[in-house]
């Protein structure tokens, strides 16, 4: 929770950039929530809570929302790169992404992931197991929803590798880095998850990563960074042209990849082919590109405010990530008895997850905040 970076130029906030991430973490805590309620049974034998009631929608927006909502959030942190490693050598930029990220995660890892399996057991009715098989190195689920973390340190040391040896980010056009990054993540997906056959994810205790997606997801956070270099948010949105037709569009590949995801449970005896590869992979690559322009322009050009309300939510976000799955899993458990139809639950989690998660990080900051004053105050005079 100590993160504490801000989405600035070298003058002021960038607020829509503030609140698309904000936005983003609050679908980030829909989609998880989604996990306790999905109807296909893909996520009850891992996931922190497994309710019997489910609907089939869940897991529906469950595939939609992975899509974009990781490569909008690796765009984000791409772009603050650049601004934070300015005016800071190789060491400092290192240092600072270490103190916000790498801390924070050594910290939610022994202490949440444990708590994860506490409740993990307590909500199936299974007895409590030795203590030493509650922490992420043991858990076969590795560091589950906090594999980000450490992956963005790693994006951020390759960033100061390509700008210590000399990329000049200014001189890439972004139309072309965006058509490259189309078709380098279809090749990569298809080589490792086809050809090679490493599917899923390589779980390690520390660092995890999803293999089809990663050059996908650093090719966003390189994005991010070369949308900083060329000044793209200091200019006027320009033409309306192509958001119009990025927005009437966008349903296509999104609709493409979802009926991809749900055909093999459609199909009786459906065998995985080299042509079912590059539809999966292609409507998933197009669709993150597609989806994430939308947003990022559609924050930007009517969301650009702010407010006590959203700056509230916006310095929570990055707090909001590391805990939100805990509390999921402490009002899914409650929720297990209560008789009302499962989207009724699934509507209910979410509030309650998501009111719970700021509640608790604002707590924190507030005491935080007053342990600072009070050390401040009785620090003797010299």
């Amino acid at each position: 929770m100590a993160n504490t970076e801000r989405i600035s130029t070298e003058q002021s906030r960038i607020h829509w950039l503030d609140n698309l991430r904000t936005v983003v973490i609050a679908l980030v805590v829909l989609y998880h929530v989604g996990g306790v309620y999905e109807a296909a049974g893909l996520w009850g034998w891992f996931w922190i809570v497994d309710d019997p009631d489910t609907f089939t929608a869940a897991g529906i927006i469950g595939i939609a929302f992975d899509i974009f909502v990781m490569p909008s959030i690796f765009f984000i942190s791409g772009y603050l790169a650049p601004a934070s490693l300015k005016h800071r050598t190789s060491w400092e930029f290192v240092k600072t992404k270490a103190r916000r990220l790498l801390i924070p995660w050594s910290i939610a890892v022994l202490t949440l992931i444990p708590l994860y399996k506490i409740i993990f057991l307590y909500s199936r009715g299974l007895p409590q197991e030795n203590w030493s098989t509650y922490f992420h190195i043991t858990n076969p689920n590795s560091q589950n929803w906090l594999w980000f973390m450490p992956l963005l340190f790693t994006f951020s040391l390759g960033y100061l590798l390509l700008d210590r040896i000399g990329v000049r980010f200014q001189k890439i056009q972004l139309s072309w880095a965006a058509a490259a990054g189309f078709f380098l993540s279809l090749g990569f997906s298809y080589l490792i998850g086809g050809t090679l056959g490493f599917r899923s994810w390589t779980l390690t205790p520390l660092i995890d990563f999803e293999n089809e997606r990663l050059l996908a997801n650093f090719l966003f956070f390189l994005v991010g960074a070369l949308c900083y270099h060329k000044k793209l948010f200091e200019r006027d949105s320009g033409k309306n042209t192509l958001y119009i037709v990025a927005n009437a569009a966008a349903w296509l590949p999104v609709t493409g990849h979802i009926f991809a995801r749900l055909w093999p449970f459609f199909v009786p005896g459906f065998t995985v082919t080299p042509l079912y590869r590059i539809i999966w992979f292609a409507s998933l690559h197009l669709s993150s590109l597609v989806m994430v322009y939308v947003l990022v322009e559609t924050f930007r050009r009517y969301l650009d405010k702010t407010g006590a309300t959203w700056a509230e939510l916006n310095r929570n976000s990055f707090g909001v990530y590391i805990i939100h799955v805990v509390i999921i899993g402490v009002f899914g458990t409650i929720l297990l008895g209560l008789s009302i139809q499962p989207v009724l639950k699934y509507i209910l989690l979410f509030l309650l997850t998501y009111a719970g998660s700021n509640a608790a990080v604002s707590l924190y900051r507030s005491l935080k905040n007053l342990t600072v004053k009070k050390a401040v105050q009785e620090k003797p005079a010299r």
